[in-house]
């Protein structure tokens, strides 16, 4: 489910060298905007069968649009509303293989079959959410959630 030519190793290696491109490319960068916006590039780029990846950010109640890569997206989502809603008032990890069974679904891109959403906390505080939606039902295993933690790990030392 990676691209081959860049990354020969297992998953959760290819993972970790992807993590390692993330801090090179944000090293020395304090934007947040910049810094979000080559992380939803690197993602998208690394990971195979996925049709968006991006940010939501927490903004006065509600998760609004940040960067990301893919079709035009909802932009503003209530908190407990969908996925991201979800995973943001609860501020854990949801992981989703059919998102048509996940109740109150915000159906953006109607070819989106499974997703996985990560809160951005740093200092105990919710940034906001890492969403990554496939046209694939159960695209996202437990190496992905872990992994895709560690990511988000690594990218709010750089917020």
């Amino acid at each position: 489910m990676f691209h081959v030519e860049m990354y020969s190793g297992t998953k959760e290696e290819n993972y970790q060298l992807v993590i390692k491109q993330l801090k090179a490319l944000l090293e020395g960068e304090t934007n947040q905007i910049a810094n979000l916006s080559n992380a939803s590039a690197l993602l998208n780029q690394f990971l195979t069968e996925v049709n968006w990846v991006g940010f939501y950010l927490m903004e006065e109640g509600n998760l609004v649009l940040g960067p990301f890569q893919g079709l035009p997206a909802c932009v503003r989502i209530p908190l407990g509303k969908g996925v991201c809603g979800t995973s943001a008032e609860q501020q854990k990890t949801i992981r989703v293989e059919d998102v048509h069974a996940f109740p109150g679904h915000i159906a953006c891109d109607a070819a989106s079959q499974s997703e996985i959403v990560v809160p951005l906390m740093k200092n105990g505080e919710f940034l906001g959410v890492l969403d990554i939606d496939s046209p694939i039902k159960n695209r996202f295993d437990e190496t992905d959630e872990k992994m895709l933690n560690l990511f988000v790990e690594a990218l709010v030392s750089y917020l």
